[in-house]
């Protein structure tokens, strides 16, 4: 098998936008009052970095519709809630600051990226703003804004994402606590791990 390797190899493949294009137009260097009405309805915002040294990742983040705070049109603070302390996305950003977010808004196929530089803070005031029920993030990843544009829908619409219709009975997919039990070769019963697992969600959700 051949692989493309060279930015001349793919645009023999793609065929090369203009700069007055669509695509290349979209882009902006600031949130303006689209994207920020469009972070302030989504519940969900995918991160993706790396540390450099080519080791990637993408991790979620969700909370209640506008859970990422618009502090200006250049900057995002995102609540870092309790989680499994792997830290992948955190150390990442201390290595290297370069992220891409996707945001969402469920039942709408267009999307929102944005890319810019992280930085983590615990500053009181942030993290008292973005508190829920009094418990405050752990920490804070704000986001510098270098680029922001809308994403088109076809992704969605080609696997219909979004219509239940099209989802698999969850019943007949294995439980979280299967996998884990299968996967560590564990001798714990799947049902206990699913009972330990729903007890953390419930006390560590915020």
């Amino acid at each position: 098998m051949e692989f493309l390797t060279t930015r001349d190899e793919l645009r023999t493949i793609y065929k090369t936008p203009r700069p007055t294009d669509g695509p290349i137009r979209k882009e902006l260097k600031a949130l303006d009052g689209h994207c920020r009405s469009f972070i302030g309805k989504s519940p969900f915002v995918l991160i993706g970095s790396s540390d450099g040294a080519g080791n990637a990742d993408v991790t979620p983040k969700g909370d209640k519709p506008g859970f990422a705070a618009i502090l200006d049109d250049n900057t995002i603070a995102i609540p870092d809630r309790p989680g499994n302390n792997r830290l992948d996305t955190l150390e990442n950003i201390v290595r290297n600051p370069s992220v891409g977010l996707l945001f969402l808004i469920p039942g709408m196929n267009e999307t929102l990226r944005v890319n810019g530089d992280a930085r983590i803070t615990v500053d009181a005031g942030l993290r008292g703003r973005l508190a829920v029920d009094g418990k405050e993030p752990q920490s804070v990843i704000v986001v510098s804004v270098k680029a922001a544009y809308m994403h088109c829908a076809k992704a969605f619409m080609r696997s219909d994402l979004w219509k239940p219709e099209t989802w698999y009975d969850r019943a007949t997919l294995p439980t979280l606590g299967q996998i884990i039990r299968d996967q560590l070769a564990l001798a714990e019963a799947a049902g206990d791990i699913d009972r330990e697992l729903d007890q953390d969600y419930r006390q560590t959700m915020w």
